[in-house]
């Protein structure tokens, strides 16, 4: 199996709405943004993955050093290898991929968030930068662009975070920060007992309301003269907004069950937006 073929297979086997928008890239482009896509499943995994923190810190120091190897033209896994004559053409800088392990590290260090202004540091390491180095692979020419990607990475965040707190809740974490559930009146036990109250539905309606207005300001910020280049990420958009507009349809009933959407609706989702773009 060549590199390319092992970041290809990482990446269609996660089902994560991202793949779908990928098949609208030119070959050198989709190769690029799977190898990225790999390096941040083969990461977060490592978390998933390992119950003992110690080891989960391990890897991720493995894979602190497996990033020096690449800039330094010697990786060593299939996922650095086909990074390696990406990372020059498109502009990939070693210090963004290091964030994006800081970000790992920080479900290390933590599982829960005192406030927005630390869950939006994680935020931006975990996807906020992953945006922008989306950005300069799909390519742009006005500045301003990267700042779309960073908040449009922020929204998908941000859209998860909603779509899976009883996922999370089941692996004792929350990640909706904790001066915002005591604003709403909802404790952490009523979370981590799948108490879906009228107070709790009423959160989920204010982080769903944040997660839009990050939309908003995405799209905003994105000049005219890139969204051909950018259509990928406003495929990806185009789906998770759905997600998120399916959330709220359901009432926020996000502690007793997950929303997702079938690979044939997310297809059709894409195929729309690609023609609109």
């Amino acid at each position: 199996m060549t590199p390319d073929q092992y970041c290809q297979e990482k990446a269609a086997k996660s089902g994560s709405s991202f793949y779908y928008s990928f098949m609208f890239l030119p070959p050198p482009r989709r190769h690029a943004i799977v190898a990225l896509y790999a390096f941040c499943r083969e990461v977060d995994d490592v978390v998933d993955d390992c119950t003992d923190a110690a080891v989960a810190q391990a890897k991720l120091a493995w894979w602190r050093n497996e990033v020096a190897n690449l800039y330094a033209g010697r990786p060593e896994h299939p996922v650095g290898q086909a990074l390696a004559p990406l990372v020059g053409e498109f502009g990939l800088p070693a210090a963004e991929l290091e964030e994006i392990i800081a970000g790992m590290e920080m479900d290390l260090a933590y599982n829960r968030y005192a406030d927005f202004d630390q869950l939006q540091l994680y935020c931006h390491r975990v996807a906020g930068v992953v945006g922008q180095l989306s950005a300069r692979i799909f390519g742009y020419r006005d500045a301003r662009t990267e700042q779309y990607a960073h908040d449009l990475g922020l929204a998908f965040q941000l859209t998860n975070i909603v779509r899976d707190v009883g996922e999370d809740a089941r692996r004792n974490r929350i990640y909706l920060p904790l001066d915002e559930l005591a604003r709403f009146g909802v404790s952490e036990t009523d979370i981590l007992h799948g108490r879906e109250t009228e107070k709790f539905t009423r959160l989920m309606a204010f982080q769903a309301e944040r997660a839009n207005q990050y939309y908003a300001r995405a799209f905003a910020a994105l000049p005219q003269a890139d969204r051909k280049s950018q259509r990928a990420g406003l495929i990806m958009a185009a789906i998770y907004r759905t997600v998120l507009d399916e959330v709220g349809r359901d009432g926020y009933r996000v502690l007793s069950r997950r929303v997702s959407l079938t690979p044939i609706r997310k297809l059709w989702i894409a195929f729309k937006t690609a023609l609109r773009e």
